[in-house]
């Protein structure tokens, strides 16, 4: 199994004057633990830190020189975190800033573990109530004038086309003799997802969750925060617990099927695409990430449009 893990500083490599001011905002003293966390591929800092008084708090830094579109994604993360309201499944932001080319988050820090892959029934079924809190609380999302998600996803769920144009030596034979259909269903699928008042997080997997010690969910880390149907970000759980060998069928309970097939099938056309894109600069493990999670969405995916 691939992990949703790249390669990241720590709180000791931000500037002197960046790290005071953070401390400043936590309150408490100086920083006096701070532990590097895993999962995600921003090249910035992502630490839980903890003051001199025992102040606690989740710091995440990125300067643009590490990779441009980390930086602007965390500007989105800072504008859309603050919407959110209180009562929403996510971690409180605590304050944000730019200073010298760093873009700066700092959030509630959460006791907890990210569910565990293969996912188990229990915080499947965790994950699912979050979810629909945060769809009831999401709608209308609390700010009209944002992207949609087919802003962000458009060109993604072109990519068979791409594919089609020249089929790469290694693509999966089936895939190859699909490439219409495959076309096909992305096209409904994008179609299906460009309605919608949801303010939806649109990037739903094992390791932008957080399983509290009391067995409940929070969904972190939405720089993809966009316009688009309640239903999209369950069916984007339910594409991770197939890629990491489960059934999401308890999931997909009162969805249109031909929904569902389609935007499965646009985000795997993504990753075939991508995963065979050279790295961008700072996240050299996002491809070998990618093309896991499309090989392993092929069988659910042949099975569905074979029925």
């Amino acid at each position: 199994m691939v992990t949703a893990s790249g390669v990241r500083i720590g709180w000791a490599d931000l500037p002197g004057h960046v790290r005071d001011r953070i401390e400043r905002i936590i309150g408490g003293g100086p920083v006096v633990e701070a532990l590097s966390q895993t999962g995600g591929f921003s090249p910035g800092t992502a630490d839980r830190v903890r003051t001199a008084d025992g102040r606690r708090a989740f710091v995440k830094a990125v300067s643009p020189s590490q990779n441009t579109d980390s930086a602007t994604m965390a500007r989105r993360e800072a504008r859309i975190t603050a919407l959110l309201p209180e009562h929403t499944p996510v971690p409180r932001m605590l304050g944000t800033f730019e200073q010298d080319n760093w873009v700066v988050l700092i959030l509630e820090d959460i006791v907890g573990s990210h569910p565990r892959t293969p996912w188990v029934e229990s915080e499947v079924d965790a994950a699912a109530a979050a979810l629909a809190k945060l769809a009831q609380a999401l709608t209308p999302a609390p700010d009209l004038d944002l992207p949609r998600v087919t802003d962000y996803v458009a060109s993604d769920f072109a990519c068979w086309a791409k594919l089609a144009a020249d089929p790469p030596a290694d693509l999966d034979p089936w895939l190859v003799a699909n490439l219409g259909a495959l076309r096909a269903a992305s096209e409904h699928g994008l179609a299906a997802i460009s309605h919608g008042d949801t303010l939806t997080h649109c990037d739903i997997r094992a390791d932008n969750l957080l399983v509290r010690t009391d067995g409940r969910i929070l969904i972190v880390d939405w720089p993809w925060g966009s316009l688009g149907p309640a239903w999209l970000d369950t069916v984007m759980l339910a594409m991770n617990v197939l890629v990491h060998g489960g059934d999401p069928s308890r999931l997909l309970v009162g969805l249109d099927p031909d929904d569902v097939t389609g935007v499965i099938a646009g985000f795997t056309g993504y990753f075939h695409w991508q995963s065979r894109l050279p790295p961008p600069p700072g996240l050299p493990t996002v491809r070998a990430f990618q093309r896991f999670q499309g090989d392993a969405l092929v069988p659910w995916l042949r099975a569905r449009l074979t029925a």
